[in-house]
């Protein structure tokens, strides 16, 4: 069955008295290419990290399974969180074949990270590899990095995902570039961005009004950096790119009330930035430096 054929898919979709859902961002891959490349991406890093383990990838919004597909033929296991009950029963004819294959109708944004890995997983290395909907891609990437470490140590090897081409310019970009941002410097701080290839809205069905990238992020092991405090980095981040218009001590300064625009710019200085200097000019090595000074001045307030 060749789940990237246009007429098989309005086909099942028929059988099935469904459709694509706008409430969901449902758009089904109709180039069997695409898939292929995903999940090749998402493998073959995969296995150059971990060589001789059994390996496992968590798909999100499997769709009718046409990347799920090529998923189950390369890990030992695969575990799709799909949300639309509709697509359960798809998902059972399509991917009937595979008995290293489970399907879980659950909202991924519910769901504990940590435990669906232990419970599905056990201790073997899990990757994540999904084509996400636009409107939650964010929430869902901060979700597996900041739900995926045990005792310090990362769970996922990488997470491939196909976003809108916007975003993949954003969570690949470098400091000094326009695209860089805070989801940008907060994705550094546990691993790597790699941005793979480009899909047009023809490779879909409905074809969306963009074009969508697929890019892979590759986790650290270990934590690179170190701070005193994961949430003041994670609060410095946001507040120097609140108001990416004006430079960091004026933005920091609206966010962070209890301390002094002075102290704030002495800091600024204290670290060997320019008074002026914006957010966006900061490495997430920066932005470490930063958050601690700003932990050890709300520490001594106390």
């Amino acid at each position: 069955m060749n789940l990237c054929d246009i007429r098989t898919v309005k086909k099942i979709m028929a059988e099935f008295g469904t459709g694509t859902k706008k409430a969901f961002g449902q758009n089904f891959l109709i180039n069997a290419d695409v898939p292929f490349n995903i999940a090749e991406e998402s493998y073959s890093y995969h296995k150059s990290k971990n060589p001789i383990l059994a390996d496992g990838v968590i798909e999100i919004g499997p769709g009718i399974g046409s990347l799920t597909y090529e998923l189950g033929s390369r890990y030992n296991k695969v575990v799709a969180i799909e949300i639309d009950k509709t697509l359960i029963p798809i998902l059972e004819k399509t991917l009937g074949d595979f008995d290293n294959i489970s399907v879980i109708n659950d909202d991924f944004l519910k769901l504990d990270t940590n435990k669906l890995i232990s419970d599905n997983f056990g201790e073997i290395p899990v990757s994540v590899c999904a084509n996400l909907p636009y409107y939650i891609t964010t929430p869902i990437i901060m979700k597996l990095l900041e739900e995926s470490k045990v005792n310090g140590k990362n769970r996922l090897t990488s997470i491939t995902v196909m976003v809108q081409k916007e975003v993949a310019d954003r969570l690949s970009a470098t400091e000094k570039d326009k695209d860089y941002g805070a989801i940008t410097a907060s994705i550094n701080y546990y691993g790597t961005v790699k941005k793979l290839f480009d899909v047009g809205p023809d490779n879909f069905l409905p074809p969306p009004k963009v074009t969508s990238s697929v890019v892979r992020i590759e986790l650290y092991d270990q934590p690179k950096y170190t701070v005193k405090s994961e949430k003041m980095l994670f609060d410095v981040i946001q507040g120097a790119f609140l108001q990416r218009r004006k430079t960091m001590l004026n933005s920091l300064s609206s966010h962070f009330s209890y301390i002094s625009k002075e102290r704030i710019g002495e800091i600024i200085c204290q670290l060997g930035f320019d008074i002026a200097i914006r957010g966006e000019r900061l490495s997430i090595g920066d932005f470490c430096r930063l958050a601690d000074k700003f932990y050890d001045e709300k520490e001594r307030k106390l």
